[in-house]
């Protein structure tokens, strides 16, 4: 999860409640835009049969990352795989890549050149182009401004808002392993649980939170195959982007706790740490997979895809009615409401 920095002053801003003023300040969108602010990325009708799908990210060092436990290359893959993981949750192919910087003098040709070359091996997979960008120099450390445009079929993006009632809620993947990361970067853990740790635990560990992998295909196919009704990526935590997709789409869901999945690395890790891993799973963020809904008749289609791709997929939940709110069930089947945590900026 990246580092958080109180905000200074009378009155704190709230991230979802800053976005929804700015949505009230400029009004209705031009009919060009089939989803303007509140998504993973906008969605703008492109000519003939294609629509645009446009995110943009902006990273602050000491805020989103710390280059005291970030190489330069990390950074360049992290930050192109998280704008990749926004096309990825709409359903779109990635196609052209701008960049911002802004440089501290502290900063060498050499340091650059990595930060590009890690860029660089994350959207190559997907044949993503650098078509421009900016640069100026920094006082304040170092600032990156991602934007990434993508393409999809018209009238297919896949939105947050389209679950309902009796839809299943699935997700790629395994969860919770980037935040495991970051506590194994950070200096909070005793010497005793990092020596516990087999090696190959805190590599594989360390190296979901600092190279995440985008689901790009996946995403791809659920939008083609119109198999998704809802979908996000897993940037803030489960519980908490599972609460944005829960109130874009007016609806309440159930969490099956016992089956979040876990990979063996986080149950010895959390084992160690003295956590539970399913609440590294549901507050951790950053571990960029997606989360969706679809109807039961497709559930065996999903499975089929996830096989295709090599991807885990895994059923989590049902979206219910609003009323029922967010509730989770144990292995024993008792239910509660389900804690909402999960990184918030502004904090």
């Amino acid at each position: 999860m990246p580092a958080r920095r109180r905000q200074q002053g009378p009155r704190r801003l709230e991230e979802f409640a800053f976005i929804n003023l700015i949505k009230r300040r400029f009004g209705r969108v031009p009919r060009r835009v089939a989803m303007g602010i509140g998504d993973d990325a906008a969605v703008v009708r492109g000519p003939s049969t294609r629509d645009w799908v446009v995110t943009t990210d902006l990273l602050a060092e000491d805020v989103h990352f710390s280059l005291d436990t970030t190489s330069f290359d990390d950074l360049g893959y992290k930050a192109a795989a998280a704008n990749l993981s926004d096309i990825a949750a709409m359903g779109g192919s990635p196609t052209y890549l701008l960049i911002a910087l802004a440089i501290p003098t502290t900063l060498s040709q050499s340091d650059l050149s990595r930060l590009y070359q890690g860029l660089h091996r994350a959207c190559r997979p997907h044949h993503v182009a650098l078509i421009g960008g900016d640069t100026s120099s920094s006082r304040a450390g170092l600032f990156l401004t991602i934007t990434l445009i993508g393409e999809i079929a018209r009238g297919r993006a896949v939105l947050r808002s389209g679950a309902r009632p009796g839809d299943l809620l699935y997700v790629s993947g395994t969860l919770g392993e980037s935040q495991a990361g970051l506590m194994l970067l950070g200096k909070a853990l005793t010497r005793g649980i990092r020596r516990g740790l087999a090696p190959a635990d805190r590599a594989r560990l360390i190296g979901r939170h600092r190279r995440p992998t985008p689901r790009v295909a996946l995403g791809e196919a659920l939008a083609s195959r119109r198999l998704a009704t809802a979908m996000i990526d897993l940037s803030d935590g489960l519980s908490g982007d599972l609460a944005h997709l829960c109130e874009e789409s007016r609806v309440g869901a159930l969490l099956d706790r016992s089956a979040l999945p876990l990979s063996p690395a986080l149950r010895r890790f959390a084992a160690l740490a003295g956590s539970s891993a399913e609440s590294l799973a549901l507050q951790g963020g950053e571990d960029y997979e997606l989360l969706f809904t679809l109807s039961p008749r497709h559930e065996a289609a999903v499975q089929r895809l996830g096989r295709q791709l090599r991807v885990p997929v895994t059923n989590i939940g049902r979206m219910m009615p609003a009323r029922f709110g967010m509730k989770e069930r144990d292995r024993h089947g008792s239910l509660k409401d389900l804690a909402v945590t999960s990184y918030r900026h502004f904090t």
